[in-house]
């Protein structure tokens, strides 16, 4: 079974959760939205990749922690578009969830997919509890303070941000539980993993505040010029356009450099190479090349 097909169905199956009889059949409905269609699935891709460069193990285990962290993450956007921080219309080319359900079902929305995230990974992993510790120590770590996305979120309301401190806990905290995640499911040492992920976050949103600066709002799926718009530390603000692709390109190197030696190294340095190049913009990536 490929990943996404794996990815999918478990993701189907932890929100199946939510249409159980008694169960609130519009906020069911608001996180089905908030999940279905999904978008690349770039994060629990990386926690099945690494997962299988490790050697794998029982795939219950790795499917729960590639759901969890993409709940995770769902929930990251349902908070994010909501107007008391980016008001935005529009997430993956449709109207974001406070819009289709108003406000107060997107709040509970997200917080509703960040519990499912847990229940899921706990679920997945109840048969073998001592890597179940550290899988849940690992995406725990990436939702709160002081370094997870809630984290990075609230560094929007601080009156100045550190560009890469606030990248890091937006961005790179997920994608360091995916990584450490990932390999503790295979029973590998999950913080010798943490690097990979940290370096791969921080260039994703460097990538994302390109896209925000240069990118049409149809192609992207979501509005643009919202960093400069709301006054967001953006690598395109502080460090220019150029400046801001040499930096994606940075992180990237850096990111493949710290892989651990394992069978599936060499596989993971090529993923990475085509996924830097995949999230630039056309124009820009063919320049780059």
């Amino acid at each position: 079974m490929d990943a996404r097909t794996r990815i999918e169905r478990t993701l189907a199956g932890a929100l199946a959760l939510a249409d159980h009889p008694g169960s609130p059949p519009r906020l069911a409905a608001a996180m089905r939205y908030a999940v279905f269609p999904g978008g690349a699935r770039v994060r629990p891709r990386l926690t099945l990749a690494v997962a299988a460069a490790c050697g794998e193990g029982p795939h219950e285990l790795a499917n729960a922690a590639a759901a969890a962290i993409e709940l995770l993450h769902c929930a990251s956007l349902v908070h994010d578009d909501m107007p008391c921080f980016d008001d935005a219309d529009t997430r993956r080319g449709r109207p974001a969830v406070h819009r289709a359900y108003g406000e107060p079902l997107a709040l509970l929305t997200g917080d509703a997919l960040i519990v499912l995230a847990f229940q899921a990974l706990a679920e997945g992993g109840a048969k073998a509890p001592r890597r179940l510790a550290s899988m849940m120590a690992a995406v725990a770590g990436a939702v709160g303070v002081p370094r997870g996305i809630v984290a990075g979120q609230a560094w929007e309301c601080e009156p100045l941000a550190d560009l890469s401190a606030y990248q890091q806990a937006k961005t790179g905290a997920l994608f360091a539980a995916a990584t450490e995640a990932g390999a503790a499911a295979a029973g590998a040492d999950g913080e010798a993993w943490r690097a990979l992920g940290a370096y791969l976050g921080e260039a994703y949103q460097v990538a994302d505040d390109i896209r925000d600066a240069v990118s049409d709002p149809g192609e992207l799926g979501k509005p643009v010029g919202q960093d400069a718009a709301l006054g967001r530390p953006s690598a395109v603000l502080q460090l220019g356009l150029d400046g801001a692709v040499d930096r994606l390109q940075g992180l990237a190197a850096k990111a493949a450099a710290s892989i651990p030696g394992c069978p599936g190294a060499a596989d993971l340095r090529a993923l990475i190479r085509l996924e830097s190049q995949r999230l630039l913009p056309k124009e820009i990536a063919a320049q780059a090349a």
